[in-house]
């Protein structure tokens, strides 16, 4: 054998090989899946686009999907808007943003994320999302477990006291 033949030389095409490939997955349940599950649904804009509402009063939120122990959520978001700090129990996440910009403030300060940008986060993750832009919002969030609770934190101005506590120039942390 020469040492220039590769693996693909030796067996052919793999994609030839039915046998050796894996099954596609119906449903994720792998955190790098629900990742993918997220991307693929934001690169589909009619998966998502028509269902898109705005609420001046409140964030609005429909229930994308469902599946197996996981849930995908659309929110809109119009400037001003926020989450208050918060986590979401026992479930992991995967938060893409789809449309304008979002603010994350997390302890280690914040965080600007443009159409495209993807978090992903474990349970007992606190963070507040925020649209701090003049431009509306539109976001995608995948829970595995599905959501059940999104208990409340305090924010790191209520943690200061007040608003002005905090130097104007410095990141606005909350919680872990």
């Amino acid at each position: 054998m020469n040492s220039s033949d590769s693996d693909l030389q030796i067996a052919g095409d793999i994609l030839e090989v039915q046998h050796l490939l894996q099954p596609a997955r119906e449903h994720p349940s792998t955190v790098a899946e629900f990742a993918g599950l997220a991307h693929s649904i934001a690169a589909d804009r009619a998966q998502w686009a028509p269902y898109v509402r705005y609420d001046a009063t409140t964030r609005w939120y429909h229930r994308l999907r469902t599946g197996p122990g996981y849930e995908v959520w659309l929110l809109s978001w119009v400037p001003g808007q926020g989450s208050g700090a918060h986590d979401h129990g026992g479930s992991s996440g995967v938060l893409t943003v789809l449309e304008g910009r979002l603010t994350e403030r997390t302890d280690r300060g914040l965080r600007t994320l443009g159409a495209g940008a993807q978090r992903v986060f474990a349970p007992g993750y606190v963070h507040e999302v925020v649209n701090d832009s003049l431009e509306p919002a539109v976001s995608l969030h995948v829970y595995y477990p599905g959501l059940t609770e999104m208990p409340p934190h305090p924010s790191h101005r209520e943690r200061a006291g007040s608003a002005e506590a905090a130097p104007a120039s410095a990141p606005a942390p909350l919680g872990a």
